[in-house]
């Protein structure tokens, strides 16, 4: 039996604290994933249960069907499993109302995006989703496409604006530097070249808020899909397993109305970006070099690869030593404590983060999460013997036929890492990563 509203919930889990079917969908979410159901949803979730109303989610799956056949047999319900030492707590979200695919129905996702009740258009499409070309700005060929997140609110923009419309907030909370102004920068290309009348429009009617997310959310597994379904005792499809810490960090501006996300602990604030630059190269850089090095000495997951006595020291000086003097602190934020607590919850062992989930597109993630904090020490003299290191074990996982290379630069970045110099010829003036950090000669 799968996962419904008709299911009955044992006690020990966590319910909707509202009436699902009184809500109005005020959000639309591009790129469904599992990341956004443990975060974003969970916030929205909190803040319909602390009385805000009309803020159901309508998910939008860009090319592949597999969520929306997760979860519209589940009337968009789905279950959280937050996991530590300390035990698992299990949580029924009722904020996502349904789901659609954009390369099955792309005008059902304009439509949708250009309905009068939506507000908020989010995405979490990962670094790749935003088509740029090698110098940062648009791919305008790829972003033409039938589902590209650019031709879907193009259109629906240009709907509301023709209607008379609200305009929108477009909310990234994706891990990119700057993830407000790169996606506004981004979508203004977009529109100059397919909607040029709709620019204006669209600068004062329209905002793009930073973000900075936090959670750590590792594929779900038929293992973990069988222990939900013991406690249910209903099948959930859409079920995700992730940690017990969030964090969510916004820019305020917003077009009105805004969720009331503080409800679940989201932090609003005028500058996102100490706690952005933070997250990018201590977490995420972490992770990274984690999963490189770790997966070079034969470690499967993310909490083996910290308990190795090899490892962990080499994960403590990039984050303390090379990482931590770049960021402009703010008031408040403590990085010898902030370092402490990933250290905690990477060695998390309820928590099974493949290391090689980590590491897909490494040539998307690369530069915001080591090559800013190389050329910053570069500028005063200085290197970085753990990013170095982390560099080579990433050309290691290149040239090795162990694992697969999950990136759209795979064949290009394979032939290179073979040859001579791979670190010039990836990094250098004409390599195939635009850098501002220059490899030196070792």
């Amino acid at each position: 039996m799968r996962l419904s509203a008709q299911t009955p919930l044992p006690a020990s889990v966590q319910a909707p604290g509202y009436d699902r079917d009184a809500q109005a969908a005020g959000i639309v979410h591009i790129g469904i994933g599992a990341f956004h159901r443990a975060h974003q949803a969970v916030y929205t979730d909190d803040a319909m249960g602390a009385g805000d109303r009309d803020w159901g989610i309508t998910g939008v799956s860009l090319r592949s069907g597999d969520v929306a056949a997760r979860l519209n047999p589940q009337d968009g319900l789905y279950t959280v499993s937050a996991r530590s030492a300390g035990g698992t707590r299990l949580r029924l979200v009722g904020a996502v109302r349904r789901v659609l695919v954009a390369a099955d129905d792309p005008r059902a996702v304009i439509d949708t995006i250009a309905a009068p009740a939506t507000q908020i258009v989010s995405f979490t499409v990962t670094e790749k989703g935003y088509l740029r070309a090698a110098d940062g700005s648009l791919d305008l060929d790829a972003a033409k496409g039938a589902s590209s997140l650019y031709r879907l609110v193009g259109a629906a923009l240009a709907a509301r604006k023709a209607a008379g419309r609200s305009g929108l907030t477009l909310l990234s909370c994706d891990n990119l530097a700057n993830n407000g102004v790169v996606l506004r920068r981004l979508m203004r290309q977009y529109l100059a070249a397919e909607h040029p009348g709709l620019v204006g429009w669209f600068d004062a009617h329209c905002r793009c808020p930073a973000t900075m997310v936090d959670r750590i959310v590792p594929a779900t597994t038929d293992a973990d899909r069988a222990t939900v379904e013991t406690i249910l005792g209903a099948r959930d499809e859409g079920a995700v397993v992730t940690e017990a810490f969030s964090q969510w960090v916004i820019e305020d501006d917003f077009v009105d109305p805004r969720p009331r996300w503080e409800a679940g602990g989201a932090q609003w604030v005028t500058d996102v970006a100490p706690y952005e630059t933070a997250k990018l190269r201590m977490l995420n850089g972490a992770h990274s070099a984690l999963a490189y090095i770790g997966l070079g000495r034969g470690h499967e997951f993310v909490h083996q690869a910290i308990a190795d006595p090899a490892i962990r020291p080499l994960i403590e000086r990039l984050m303390r030593d090379e990482a931590a003097p770049t960021i402009d602190a703010a008031p408040g934020q403590d990085l010898a404590a902030y370092a402490d607590a990933l250290l905690d919850r990477f060695a998390n062992p309820a928590l099974a983060h493949r290391l090689i989930q980590i590491a897909m597109d490494g040539s998307q993630k690369i530069p915001q999460r080591w090559l800013e904090t190389l050329a910053w020490h570069q500028r005063r003299g200085a290197r970085c013997p753990v990013l170095l290191a982390a560099i080579d074990a990433w050309i290691a996982f290149l040239r090795d036929d162990l694992h697969p290379v999950d990136d759209p630069l795979a064949d290009r970045l394979r032939a290179v890492a073979a040859g001579p110099d791979a670190v010039a010829a990836l990094f250098g003036p004409r390599g195939v990563i635009p850098s501002p950090w220059v490899p030196l000669p070792k």
